[in-house]
């Protein structure tokens, strides 16, 4: 076990970013293909191929989720991914061509680095060629290059953030996360309760509480902050439905909730996918149905993790401070 995503079998993750724009994205893929879902709670969302994830609808399966920075115009990475994975004869059989199901959510990063520079196809196609069941790489990568949180006081306040991925095995169940962590809220160690990154007091020395701003200190909080949303993807190989993915999206929802305060915010888009590979291990793929709760447990364990590896793993960019170094203050 790596304590990745790529733990979960049939799942290769890949990145690309520009440090010196400040932005990148994160390609989950599945080859073989995944029964997947999505949650969207955040206000300002900016996604792509959702719709299709309904589990009223047809599409079975999808073949990567893409995450990336640059706002909405980041969202034409994701052309890059499907030229890929078409080169390669992945995608869904209409009788005349195979077209690649890649659903697809983005993070507004253009604060920090160069907004003129956002992910494209080239860079989604570099993601695609990187892509490996060995891809543990955490903090200022892919599309956590640009990530930032705690904005209550606006973007001069706020701090470093990062990707991060976790996973947790029961039995033969492997269940993983990855997430770019872009909030507007404070990030919460669920495990102390303190906050280990947020919004800063102005003389940036330690943390100014984004929900006391918030509610006790209305007349200091920022104006029109949409400089947000956390983007991720929970990997399992349980046999499921769309239904019961959706259920696992959802529950991956709650990670966030335990970890950034506040969240699901009128700011953030925030947006969970759950991909189920059923992909075999040991014993063989866990049936799902009888065990549906207990994944949807372990989604929001992982989930929590992930975030917490975000924000630790990331580091200092463009001079705002990462987790490290407010703790050595």
């Amino acid at each position: 076990m790596k304590n990745a995503i790529t733990d979960v079998p049939g799942i290769k993750v890949g990145h690309a970013q520009n440090l010196a724009a400040g932005t990148g994205c994160t390609v989950v893929l599945c080859e073989e293909g995944a029964v997947t879902a999505v949650d969207v709670r955040g206000g300002s969302p900016g996604t792509r191929e959702t719709d299709c994830l309904h589990p009223a609808n047809s599409v079975p399966k999808a073949h990567g989720v893409y995450l990336s920075g640059g706002s909405a115009f980041g969202l034409d990475g994701a052309a890059g991914v499907m030229k890929y994975l078409e080169k390669k004869g992945i995608g869904f059989d209409t009788g005349v061509a195979v077209v690649p199901i890649v659903p697809g959510a983005v993070l507004n990063d253009l604060v920090v680095g160069d907004p003129k520079v956002r992910p494209d196809g080239e860079m989604g196609y570099r993601a695609c060629l990187a892509a490996s069941e060995n891809n543990t790489r955490q903090g200022n990568v892919g599309a956590g290059t640009g990530a930032t949180v705690g904005k209550a006081l606006g973007t001069s306040f706020c701090m470093k953030s990062g990707l991060g991925t976790a996973s947790i095995c029961w039995g033969s169940l492997v269940v993983g996360a990855i997430v770019a962590v872009n909030c507007f809220g404070d990030v919460i160690d669920p495990a102390t309760g303190d906050i280990i990154a947020g919004t800063l007091t102005e003389d940036k020395s330690t943390f100014a509480n984004s929900i006391k701003i918030i509610t006790e200190h209305p007349e200091k909080k920022a104006k029109g902050v949409s400089t947000n949303t956390t983007i991720g993807v929970i990997a399992t190989n349980a046999v499921m439905d769309k239904a019961g993915a959706l259920r696992v999206a959802m529950a991956g929802q709650d990670g966030y909730a335990r970890t950034m305060n506040p969240a699901h915010t009128i700011f953030d888009g925030d947006t969970v996918f759950c991909m189920s590979t059923g992909a075999e291990v040991g014993a063989g793929a866990r049936k799902a149905e009888s065990e549906l709760n207990a994944v949807c447990a372990l989604a929001a364990e992982v989930m929590a993790s992930a975030v917490i590896n975000a924000v630790k793993k990331s580091a200092s960019l463009f001079g705002l401070p990462a987790a490290a170094d407010i703790k050595r203050r």
